[in-house]
């Protein structure tokens, strides 16, 4: 079983214990979170939604990301990733939400946010959480890194930790 099935499956363990919920907000992997959660059978129990809001327009308009944000941090910034979280979080009706945003590559890094770059969030309730990782690899590599860490951050909130690593 592949790694990112076998943390799904923990994450569904501990939210069906909990008769809690998850919903997701993504960007950079395009639903590759949702996707690694729906490969769960009876997954339904515990995921309410996903999001994949690739555009600063759908940010703004499905999760209420203030459009002022991108123009003052950008999309990848910690500012966005707590809004795309908290605005899945209502949008959803979950407890749980993972957010994540970043830049895949090839192109479109820049010298303060190079290929690489993911901000991740984590909310549950009013608490809330974020990092800013650098992966390395190519496109399919920083994705799968992204979802991987947005799964270990779940499984960490799920049991009442910090799930920023480091």
């Amino acid at each position: 079983m592949n790694r990112l099935t076998e943390l799904a499956e923990r994450l569904g363990q501990r939210l069906l214990a909990q008769n809690a919920q998850v919903t997701t907000a993504e960007s950079c992997t395009g639903g590759g979170i949702a996707e690694a959660i729906t490969r769960v059978a009876g997954s339904s129990a515990w995921f309410e939604a996903g999001y994949v809001t690739y555009s600063n327009l759908q940010k703004t308009r499905q999760l209420g990301v203030p459009e002022a944000l991108f123009g003052s941090v950008g999309a990848v910034s910690r500012e966005v990733v707590e809004a795309m979280a908290q605005g899945a979080r209502r949008a959803s009706g979950a407890r749980l939400a993972v957010a994540v945003s970043g830049i895949a590559g090839p192109g479109g890094g820049s010298p303060e946010k190079p290929v690489g770059t993911v901000w991740l969030a984590w909310a549950d309730g009013e608490t809330l959480f974020a990092e800013r990782c650098r992966f390395d690899g190519d496109r399919q590599s920083v994705r799968e890194q992204t979802v991987e860490a947005a799964l270990v951050g779940l499984i960490a909130l799920c049991t009442g930790e910090n799930p920023v690593r480091g």
